[in-house]
C-alpha cells in the first residue's frame, strides 16, 4: 500500500516543491515603466498646480472618472502627501472627506509638494519603477488558482469546481450553506459532487512572507479550518474537507512549514495544505470523496 505523505514529510526536500514565479530584471523594466505612467505623473502635475491646498489637491484626484488613473494619481499622492494614509482607504473614492478629516492636518502642505515634485525629472524614473511594483501585484496569486483549477478539473473529471479564476467575487460560505455562522467568510474555490461539498479551499501564492504577516496568516488559517469543520460535524457533513493551497519561497521563510503541518496534524484526514506539485499526490478522488 503506498504511503499516505503529509505535509511535514516533504520539508527535508522543501525547495523542490515550490513553484517559483518569473521574475523581471531592473533596470530593463524602466524603459516600459516610464512609458506606462509618464501621462500619470503628467496629470499628477496638472492637478498640482491647479489645485491650493493639499486637501483641495487630493479631493480633485478622487474625482477623476478614470479608475485605474484614480489609482495611480493616489498611489503617487500617498508618497508625495500622504505616507500616513492606509492604501486601503485610498482605493475607496467615497471615503475622500473622511480621509481628508482624520489625515489632512498632516498632509504635506502644497507648496512644498509642487516645489518636490518639480524638482525630479520627467518621467521620475524611481517613481516610475515603484509604481511599476504594483502593477503585478496579485497576479502571481491569479495565476497559481488558474493553474489549480486546470489540474483539478483534468485530474477529477466527474466533479465539479467553482471559484474565481482569476480575478473576481470571492466565494461566500453563506452562499454556500445556510445558516452559516460567518456567512461574509471567503473562500477561494469549492468542489462539488453534484450537489454534494465535498472540499472547501484557499490558494495564495507567497512570494516573501515572515514576521506578523507569518502570524497571521497561519492563524487564520487554523480559525478558518476549525469554523468549517466544526459546522460541518454540527450538520452532519462530517465528509467535508479544508485545503489549504499555498505556493512560493515564502514557504520556506522562518516557521511557515512547520506551522502548516501544525493545523494539518490536527484534523488528520480532513484538512491538507499542498503546494501545485503536490496536488497530483495528495488531493486524489478517493480522499475527497472519503
Amino acid at each position: 500500500m503506498k504511503k499516505e505523505f503529509r505535509f511535514a514529510d516533504y520539508k527535508p526536500e522543501a525547495e523542490t516543491w515550490i513553484t517559483l514565479a518569473n521574475g523581471e530584471y531592473y533596470p530593463d523594466i524602466l524603459l516600459d515603466a516610464c512609458r506606462l505612467y509618464e501621462p500619470v505623473l503628467t496629470e499628477f502635475g496638472l492637478l498640482l498646480k491647479a489645485s491650493h491646498s493639499s486637501t483641495n489637491f487630493f479631493t480633485s484626484i478622487m474625482e477623476t472618472r478614470n479608475q485605474w488613473m484614480r489609482t495611480q494619481l493616489c498611489r503617487i499622492f500617498r508618497k508625495y502627501v500622504s505616507p500616513r494614509t492606509p492604501v486601503e482607504m485610498l482605493k475607496r473614492k467615497n471615503d475622500a472627506a473622511k480621509i481628508c478629516a482624520q489625515f489632512g492636518d498632516a498632509f504635506r502642505s502644497i507648496v512644498e509638494v509642487q516645489r518636490k515634485f518639480d524638482s525630479r525629472p520627467m518621467p521620475d524614473e524611481a517613481l516610475c519603477a515603484v509604481l511599476w511594483e504594483y502593477k503585478d501585484r496579485g497576479k502571481k496569486g491569479y495565476d497559481l488558482t488558474e493553474r489549480l483549477f486546470d489540474m483539478l478539473r483534468s485530474r477529477h473529471a466527474g466533479l465539479v469546481v467553482t471559484g474565481p479564476e482569476r480575478a473576481g467575487k470571492d466565494v461566500l460560505l453563506g452562499d454556500i450553506f445556510k445558516n452559516y455562522p460567518k456567512p461574509d467568510r471567503p473562500v477561494d474555490f469549492v468542489i462539488y459532487d453534484g450537489k454534494k461539498v465535498l472540499a472547501i479551499g484557499l490558494a495564495r501564492y507567497d512570494s516573501d512572507r515572515g514576521g506578523a504577516q507569518e502570524d497571521d496568516r497561519t492563524g487564520q488559517y487554523r480559525e478558518v479550518a476549525q469554523e468549517i469543520i466544526g459546522y460541518a460535524d454540527s450538520h452532519g457533513m462530517p465528509h467535508i474537507k479544508v485545503i489549504y493551497v499555498n505556493d512560493g519561497p515564502g514557504l520556506l521563510l522562518g516557521s511557515m512549514w512547520n506551522d502548516y503541518s501544525y493545523i494539518e496534524d490536527q484534523w488528520p484526514g480532513r484538512v491538507k495544505v499542498v503546494t501545485l506539485r503536490m496536488v497530483p499526490d495528495r488531493i486524489t478522488t478517493e480522499w475527497l470523496r472519503s
